[in-house]
């Protein structure tokens, strides 16, 4: 070990690669060979005291152990050996509170409160077929409503497990594989594209900046098409209409919905606009486009402390990812992995300057891109990121994404 030379990246090095581990020293890599017999003598004295105990002392030992652990479990947000009680790795709590009060209730499950259009679009869908309001847009869109809309709907009230064996994790609950935590879907459409609509919110403790769309199977872009979604499944039929390869039968079906929509609409004063005033003064305050196009937007003051840019455009950053996810032996993913490390160092740099949102950039780019080869770094960068910018909900989100990330659909309330 002591001849190891020390890798110039520290604990910030992602490198697996073997060779590399052999040869170069890390922070992790403090226990030495020494230390590890060590710890086995140490081991061992524990075992020969422990069978000089008394049956008492082993019992009371053993129930103080037992309580440690379950107050450990109540009073941690996030279980670690969750997967061997049936909860998620990440999972925001056990057995999450189902209050009465919906609004609430979905709060607690998932961690942001819904605005006053959410309720107001269930109210829309309630009075096109009250006896099941979730599905009252499928026959003419082919639209299910998901996600906090299933807390309306009532069906978590008998879920204890899901198909998977564990109990929901509403942070999973319809989160494709490109949504990150800004983004929550809450309605589904074509299987096929993946295309879901949600509420895209720069801020867990600010309601929505816009409602936008995604086809997950496709691409990684959010798309914006609304203040509300009233506004966003307008637009949306919209764009269809127009299209010259709609059926003139399935016209008449969006046209029909469009015009019961609108007139709700226009009884509750509820913008249909594309652009809303307030989604162009949020556009001014978006410091990159990032990936996903949706942009992001942290907190800069005059001094211009809050952001910096990542030094590599677009285009360049996206061929360096290109590469190490496509590098066919470990030695050429090590390689093609430095320039990704220099920016990461320089993220850290950022950070200690109070540039917060250099680090929410780099991670975000690299979560859009995908590829579980750069998942250790969207972990390092984003619930950080989110940390410093006081966006815990965001972080509990990416970290349980992170966890159980696929490119299925996640329901996680199917048994």
């Amino acid at each position: 070990m002591a001849s190891k030379k020390p890798c110039k990246y520290g604990g910030k090095c992602y490198r697996k690669n073997p060779q590399h581990l052999r040869d170069y020293s890390h922070p992790n890599d403090l226990q030495t060979d020494d230390q590890e017999e060590e710890n086995t003598k140490g081991k061992r004295k524990n075992v020969d005291i422990e069978s000089e105990e008394t049956d008492t002392k082993k019992m009371k030992g053993a129930s103080s152990t037992q309580e440690e652990m379950e107050n450990k479990e109540e009073d941690s947000g996030n279980s670690s050996d969750a997967a061997e009680d049936g909860t998620d790795d990440g999972d925001v709590g056990k057995d999450l509170p189902s209050p009465d009060d919906l609004r609430e209730n979905i709060k607690q499950k998932y961690l942001m409160e819904m605005p006053e259009d959410f309720y107001q679009f269930w109210e829309f869908c309630k009075k096109l077929k009250k006896s099941n309001p979730e599905n009252a847009m499928y026959s003419s869109l082919g639209w299910t409503l998901v996600g906090p809309f299933d807390i309306l709907a009532g069906k978590h009230k008998s879920v204890t497990k899901n198909k998977k064996g564990r109990r929901p994790n509403f942070l999973l609950h319809y989160r494709y594989y490109y949504d990150p935590p800004e983004f929550m879907t809450v309605i589904k459409g074509d299987s096929e594209k993946q295309f879901h609509i949600g509420y895209f919110r720069d801020d867990p403790s600010e309601m929505p900046a816009f409602v936008g769309v995604n086809e997950a199977a496709v691409s990684c872009n959010i798309v914006p098409k609304g203040e509300n979604l009233f506004g966003a499944a307008k637009n949306i039929i919209d764009e269809e209409l127009k299209s010259k390869s709609t059926a003139p039968e399935r016209k008449t079906k969006l046209e029909d919905f469009q015009n019961q929509l609108i007139e709700f609409a226009k009884s509750k004063n509820i913008s249909l606009a594309l652009q809303t005033p307030s989604m162009k003064q949020r556009n001014k305050k978006v410091v990159c486009k990032t990936f996903h196009g949706a942009g992001i937007v942290v907190p800069v003051d005059e001094n211009e402390v809050g952001y910096r840019p990542v030094p590599e455009t677009p285009a360049d950053l996206k061929k360096m990812l290109k590469k190490i996810v496509e590098s066919k032996t470990e030695e050429e993913r090590d390689k093609n992995m430095d320039p990704i490390q220099e920016i990461v160092t320089l993220v850290q740099f950022a950070n200690d300057e109070c540039d917060y949102g250099e680090g929410l950039e780099l991670g975000i780019d690299l979560f859009c891109y995908g590829g579980e080869v750069l998942h250790p770094m969207v972990e390092h960068l984003l619930p950080l990121a989110y940390q410093l910018l006081g966006r815990f909900e965001f972080k509990d989100i990416i970290e349980s994404h992170l966890n159980h990330r696929s490119r299925k659909v996640n329901n996680e309330l199917e048994v």
